[in-house]
């Protein structure tokens, strides 16, 4: 194993690669680089993802997005960055040019979470059959 000087102190870190050099810049520099998350890290920063999607609420609906069904997909990659394939209730839906800025922020917030990305997407089509039955409880539809 390799030691690297990281400021004063000198530790032992096999994830640190060292940086180009740039005009002005210590002639040291180094970046440490996380390791690849386990797919057991990644199923638990999923779930960590979820619990914050259940935490933003469509305006208009009084159900969070999660449970609302327009959360079509969500990627944990081992870099720790998140995507995620979402959709509105419809394209004419007043918080289309705000919402998926909202959860990427909320979601690149997360302790472990290196960035978020969110993907608005139309297919398919958006239908009431993807809520979940707690979701269709609260709002009367059974």
């Amino acid at each position: 194993m390799t030691t690297y000087k990281t400021g004063t102190d000198t530790t032992p870190n096999p994830y640190a690669i060292r940086e180009q050099e740039a005009p002005g810049e210590p002639a040291m520099k180094f970046i440490i680089v996380q390791p690849p998350l386990s797919p057991i890290e990644c199923t638990i920063l999923k779930g960590d993802v979820v619990e914050i999607l259940r935490s933003i609420y469509d305006p208009e609906i009084p159900v969070n997005i999660f449970d609302l069904g327009l959360i079509y997909g969500i990627t944990v990659n081992t870099d720790a960055t998140v995507d995620i394939h979402m959709t509105l209730t419809s394209p004419g839906c007043p918080v289309a040019g705000t919402l998926p800025g909202e959860i990427e922020a909320k979601v690149a917030e997360i302790p472990g979470v290196r960035g978020a990305h969110v993907e608005v997407v139309w297919t398919p089509p958006y239908t009431m059959d993807m809520m979940t039955d707690e979701a269709k409880l609260d709002l009367g539809l059974f």
